[in-house]
């Protein structure tokens, strides 16, 4: 059985620095977690949480034992 870890972050990327997203300028967005822990997720999972504001809000990052994300979700 998978064990699965939690991570809690927020993001302020206003929509100007975002468009390196979209072009494949940047393969990872690194964030750091609510424990102090900086996590490298890929640019391709973050791509759908941007909207007009940028890439904003407040996730939770499941990931299993092997790092693999599991899900990706904005909780506020």
């Amino acid at each position: 059985m998978k064990e699965l870890t939690h991570y809690l972050f927020s993001v302020n990327m206003p929509y100007s620095e975002c468009e390196s997203l979209y072009l494949g300028q940047v393969k990872h967005v690194v964030v750091t977690a609510d424990t102090g822990e900086r996590i490298q997720v890929p640019s391709i999972n973050v791509r759908k949480f941007v909207d007009t504001r940028g890439l904003v809000g407040r996730f939770r990052l499941t990931v299993d034992d092997k790092h693999k994300i599991q899900a990706l979700v904005r909780i506020a």
